[in-house]
């Protein structure tokens, strides 16, 4: 675990962090007490937290497979993209083609200073400090303006993120801004908190409870109804098998499912094409 003696500039190594705190959910190490406090209180409630943040982890990697090898994407924007782990955007866009670009962005300077480290030597992906409430920042962006073609398709990475963005900050409005710069061709892939209401009652409860929860500790964690969520993808084509809990979108042949219950209880997943 980080010694809270030596953290990089601009990190609190007193409140918890969304990416921390995810960190901890995938079994990664650059966390802090306070961190590993929040992931266990939402444990308690729901006891499969630490197995959806690697089913998520795992949707992401067949998500970029999918758009580097079958649709011929290369170039990605990956919004609030966390810390460094394992099958990270560029490692597994680079196992299809090493020329594919790739911008990590996070406004959390720990990711920042991490990122960087990682890809110091790395001339097709970079990392840059921003925060997603402002997309047209992030688009107007120096580093991103010269890793990403925007008159090209571009695939565009929304994994465990507009949940984190409360109803008055209008995360619809966010994605639109993102959807509308990017040409004909490009494709958006999100997972998001998933409230699934009357449909699972139980798993309902649960939400309302880890919502409260993420609030409490985090300021941000809001589980949306399918309408919401796919509120984000626009007008855009949602491709094959529609809005759908993670670890069922295209899972893997020889990957053993979690069971419907569970997936459904936390994420709900898609990927769209612009026309």
């Amino acid at each position: 675990m980080v010694d809270p003696q030596n953290v990089p500039p601009g990190v609190d190594a007193t409140a918890p962090s969304i990416a921390r705190v995810y960190d901890v959910f995938l079994g990664g190490k650059d966390n802090f007490a306070v961190d590993r406090q929040v992931a266990a209180a939402v444990n308690q409630i729901h006891p499969n937290g630490t197995v959806m943040a690697g089913v998520n982890r795992a949707l992401l990697g067949r998500v970029v497979r999918f758009l580097t090898a079958d649709v011929g994407i290369r170039q990605f924007l990956d919004l609030g993209s966390g810390l460094p782990t394992q099958g990270n955007v560029h490692q597994i866009a680079h196992a299809v083609d090493p020329t594919t670009r790739v911008v990590y962005v996070d406004n959390d300077p720990m990711v920042l200073a991490h990122g960087r480290a990682l890809l110091a030597d790395n001339r097709t992906t970079t990392v840059i400090m921003a925060d997603i409430r402002r997309p047209e920042e992030i688009l107007n962006n120096g580093e991103v303006q010269k890793f990403i073609d925007f008159s090209q398709p571009v695939g565009l990475l929304a994994f465990a993120i507009l949940h984190h963005f409360t109803d008055e900050e209008d995360p619809a409005a966010i994605a639109t801004t993102l959807r509308d710069a990017v040409p004909s061709g490009s494709h958006m892939g999100l997972s998001h908190f998933f409230n699934p209401g009357d449909e699972l009652p139980e798993a309902a409860r649960e939400a309302v409870q880890v919502e409260k929860l993420f609030t409490e500790k985090l300021g941000t964690g809001r589980f949306r109804t399918r309408a919401e969520i796919m509120s984000y993808f626009g007008d855009w084509e949602l491709l094959e098998p529609g809005l759908v809990p993670s670890g069922d979108w295209r899972p893997d042949p020889d990957t053993v499912q979690v069971e419907r219950t569970l997936t459904y209880e936390t994420f709900a997943s898609g990927v769209a094409r612009k026309p």
